[in-house]
């Protein structure tokens, strides 16, 4: 009889043992995903962080190779006339002298 309440009592303390071990294991699981979320949570802000960084950076590159294009137009424009101008001013002043 005593070796089977000792059997019973070694049985009662390997469930209670077991069913410790089982809710530790589980409260570092959920510690575990809890942490990765975290994690996976902080990467992707980060992530997002570095895309709108670069969007904007990106636009005010654009905005400054627009204005460099105006500037850089408006200069050829500029090159442009003077030559024409000097081209117009060389025939008057052609016409305007006797041929040798």
């Amino acid at each position: 009889m005593r070796n089977q309440e000792e059997q019973s009592l070694k049985e009662a303390r390997r469930v209670e043992k077991r069913a410790a071990e089982e809710a530790e294991q589980l409260a570092k699981d959920q510690a575990r995903r809890k942490a990765n979320l975290v994690r996976e949570e902080a990467i992707e802000k980060a992530s997002k962080a570095r895309k709108t960084k670069r969007t904007e950076k990106r636009a005010a590159e654009e905005i400054g190779q627009s204005a460099r294009e105006e500037v850089r137009r408006k200069a050829n424009l500029a090159r442009e006339q003077a030559i024409a101008e000097a081209q117009e001013a060389r025939k008057l002043k052609a016409k305007k002298q006797p041929p040798l």
